[in-house]
């Protein structure tokens, strides 16, 4: 039997892991046998030496298996998303109900957003009455029913994630490819869906700030999902500045909204309609063209919205926030934000965007932190665009004691100017698929 010493002692010398040892060290850790201590010694050895793609996939496993399994059991093909995280992301808003109208099950647990990312769980909670702790039968019946439900991740799913990642927060052991994949995909893993599509963020308000880095990841977690046999695919998406036209809560709901019914800016359609698009192929809808016919029919016809209003009625919330965004609040002070100079709008600081909404009260700084739903920053404008000195870019929004000239001071800094026309970057940057 091996000790923890000779566990950390292996890695320390880049020797690789049997899988007998990974199992062991999760388990013995989620029993507190191996003190924090220990484990975070393992992780910075990891962190310089690394680990092999059988390690990475037994890590991974280990996790999952740490606690409850969820298994749907639901007769067909189940897909998934994941996205790592970003400013303005509420792609699971449109993609879900759009895969549920196109007759694919979506079983979702989603987390609360922490920092300047925001949570999917958060922006739906902003719907009254909406619930997201839903028991097992519940949460199937929801699904059988809408095609989708969206809850949140139970106490029992993958311990050993939420002792690790704490743990790798408090130790700067985060920035470690398959640390990082391994708490992603173990999750993935553990909620039992046939296909995953990893939205992998790319750029300043991402984790992964450069292409390269993106990629790695990316291709990391689809060689797991292999070897763990699930179909996935990474699509590489552009979080170089915020996604869309609001950061938020409630209104992130409303644009997702919109663009249920057609209305939505180039770069959340691009980039919603390619992720909605994958999930679909990987339930065997047919080509890459064929899917993407297939989820601009499901918005056309109004089937999405449906989706998503059925879901709404059976988690409890009032499905007429549809119609009616009036029911979801309003803020009690707005600030406006103006150009300052003419010109090309040449960037938008999106981690700055997102930490502006956080001060405003959209965001949390610890877990316990309370939101204000109707906090938030819609954008009038996006890189690229034509401005003239004076014209209105945005909009600040709370109903806190929050100092929104300050705030305002602040987030007109993360704007910037040049004379001439930009070059955009794409908001699909590449799909790899491990199928």
């Amino acid at each position: 039997m091996i000790t923890a010493y000779e566990f950390i002692n292996n890695k320390r010398r880049g020797l690789e892991h049997t899988a007998a040892d990974i199992e062991w060290f999760v388990k013995e850790y989620v029993n507190g046998a191996i003190p924090d201590y220990q484990a975070a010694a393992w992780l910075m050895a990891v962190c310089f030496n690394g680990m092999t793609d059988c390690e990475t996939c037994t890590l991974t496993m280990a996790m999952a298996r740490s606690g409850d399994m969820f298994n749907p059991s639901l007769g067909k093909f189940c897909v998934d998303k994941h996205s790592t995280g970003g400013v303005g992301d509420k792609v699971t808003l449109f993609a879900a109900p759009v895969c549920a109208s196109c007759g694919v099950y979506v079983p979702k647990m989603s987390g609360r957003g922490l920092g300047h990312t925001g949570g999917t769980i958060d922006k739906l909670e902003s719907i009254p009455g909406f619930k997201t702790a839903l028991d097992y039968d519940k949460f199937i019946s929801v699904i059988k029913e809408a095609g989708f439900a969206v809850a949140g991740q139970t106490g029992t799913l993958v311990p050993a994630d939420k002792k690790l990642y704490a743990l790798r927060d408090a130790t700067a052991t985060v920035e470690s490819i398959p640390l990082i994949c391994s708490s992603i995909m173990s999750k993935k893993l553990a909620t039992g869906a046939d296909g995953i599509v990893l939205d992998v963020k790319v750029g300043s308000g991402a984790f992964m700030k450069n292409e390269e880095s993106a990629e790695e990841l990316a291709r990391a977690m689809l060689r797991v999902a292999e070897l763990a046999g699930k179909k996935c695919t990474a699509v590489l998406t552009d979080m170089d500045k915020p996604l869309g036209r609001t950061v938020g809560n409630s209104i992130e709901v409303v644009e997702a909204i919109e663009a249920l019914k057609g209305n939505s800016p180039e770069d959340f359609r691009d980039i919603a309609y390619r992720i909605s698009a994958e999930l679909l192929g990987l339930a065997g809808y047919g080509t890459p063209e064929k899917c993407f016919e297939a989820v601009e029919e499901a918005v056309t016809s109004g089937r999405a919205l449906d989706a998503f209003r059925k879901m709404i009625e059976l988690q409890g919330g009032d499905p007429r926030v549809c119609d009616d965004y009036s029911l979801m609040g309003k803020a009690k002070y707005s600030m406006e934000i103006f150009a300052e100079k003419d010109g090309y709008i040449n960037g938008i600081a999106c981690e700055e965007t997102g930490v502006c909404a956080l001060l405003l009260g959209a965001g949390r700084r610890t877990k316990e932190d309370s939101i204000d739903m109707t906090a938030g920053i819609k954008l009038d404008v996006t890189v690229g665009d034509k401005v003239n000195k004076g014209d209105r870019i945005a909009v600040l929004y709370t109903s806190g004691n929050s100092d929104m000239q300050e705030i305002a001071d602040r987030f007109s800094k993360a704007f910037s100017y040049c004379d001439n026309s930009v070059i955009k970057r794409k908001n699909v940057i590449k799909i790899l698929r491990n199928s």
